[in-house]
């Protein structure tokens, strides 16, 4: 069993590897070496801190008009 990094809550870990899984399925390559399935893969990079949360700033963020 993975273990999340001290620090992060649950919610947290669950999408940063959802999001890393995806990427790997998309095709990026691993950070880590191994023979897992990708979703253990992802998991695996961000309990080992090779994956990182990122702000945006306020200017990066799209505004989208609500319609009416």
């Amino acid at each position: 069993m993975i273990q999340r990094p001290a620090g992060m809550g649950a919610f947290t870990f669950v999408v940063l590897s959802t999001l890393r899984s995806t990427q790997l399925i998309r095709g990026c390559r691993p950070r880590v070496e191994g023979v897992h399935k990708r979703t253990v893969i992802a998991q695996i990079e961000v309990a080992e801190g090779k994956v990182l949360q990122q702000f945006a700033a306020p200017a990066e963020i799209a505004v989208v008009p609500s319609e009416v």
